[in-house]
């Protein structure tokens, strides 16, 4: 299987092409959007040098089954999944913060509480807490959108102040965005799965907000298994957990964390075949379906037909 690691498509009116970190983004007749889920992987805001095979699959998969699930809260931009690796949608304004919510202290939450800081965005946290452990209540910790670099911290009060989104909007992306996380962490435990913390994006069309990108996805969430929880914490011992922090953890181990003069470690093949391997069981585990290989022989042209297919049909009505 070859992992795809970047696109060159020509779609049937197409009017601009936007390469992202993971997602390569065609826009259609200033319309809709095509967005290729690409099996390149980034960690601390950098993308590494070599791409998982079946990554892009499970991404886009796991994350139009979670949009789908959860529709009835908050519209979203899906239109069609017409490819594994493809999702097409209404294209939106996005928003340029991401909503970032947190049931637990974990990652770069955890990161700032060790160092001795008792307030991530704006928002308070309690003295005593061990990493792993559950807060009080969830929390949002929004970060800015970089077009380039690294997502920086901010606060609600920076955000209104600044003029970023508009109060009226913001008060309305909190509310979706505490129902989602509840909607997620639902899911998660009838898999014997607690949803940590996760992001969200979202965009207008008119007046109108819609949630975008994907959701509950092992690239922008973290999950715990429920089971033994209690126990390794109490243990002070790590927990077993379903995320990319596995990918984040090797690289630190290797010295990288994206800071200035630090290298990439070299990926073996046993190092991205491992990492794939990783990706399809996150993948059965979170969604609870067994996953089914796209092994065709040549992907780029499986995409492009069926992308095509569906643009046609899109465009024509």
């Amino acid at each position: 299987m070859t992992a795809i690691k970047e696109t060159n498509f020509s779609f049937p009116k197409q009017t601009n092409f936007y390469k992202g970190k993971v997602r390569d983004v065609y826009t259609i007749n200033n319309q809709f959007m095509a967005m290729v889920v690409t099996d390149r992987i980034s960690a601390f805001d950098v993308v590494l040098p070599e791409a998982i095979p079946f990554k892009g699959q499970v991404l886009n998969q796991i994350g139009a089954k979670f949009l789908d699930a959860t529709k009835d809260i908050v519209p979203n931009w899906v239109i069609a999944v017409p490819d594994e690796m493809v999702t097409v949608g209404r294209i939106c304004e996005p928003f340029k913060v991401e909503m970032v919510v947190r049931g637990y202290l974990a990652g770069h939450a955890w990161r700032e509480y060790s160092a001795g800081r008792r307030s991530v965005c704006g928002v308070a946290l309690p003295e005593g807490l061990k990493e792993n452990d559950q807060l009080p209540q969830p929390i949002i910790t929004p970060t800015t959108k970089a077009a380039v670099g690294h997502d920086e911290d901010i606060s609600r009060e920076d955000i209104l102040a600044k003029g970023i989104v508009s109060p009226e909007d913001y008060t309305q992306l909190e509310a979706y965005t505490y129902a989602l996380y509840e909607r997620g962490t639902q899911m998660a435990a009838e898999r014997g799965l607690i949803l940590v913390d996760t992001k969200y994006e979202f965009g207008k069309v008119g007046a109108e907000i819609f949630l975008i990108d994907e959701i509950h996805t092992p690239d922008s969430s973290r999950y715990f298994y429920a089971e033994g929880y209690a126990a390794r914490q109490a243990a002070g011992e790590p927990q077993k957990q379903l995320s990319k922090e596995f990918v984040r953890k090797w690289l630190i181990e290797n010295g990288f964390q994206g800071k200035d003069g630090q290298s990439i470690p070299v990926m073996t093949p046993e190092i991205v075949s491992s990492i794939s391997e990783r990706y399809i069981e996150l993948y059965e585990q979170i969604t609870g379906d067994t996953f089914v290989k796209n092994e065709s022989a040549d992907v780029v042209q499986r995409i492009e037909e069926n992308v095509v297919n569906s643009l046609n049909g899109l465009l024509a009505n």
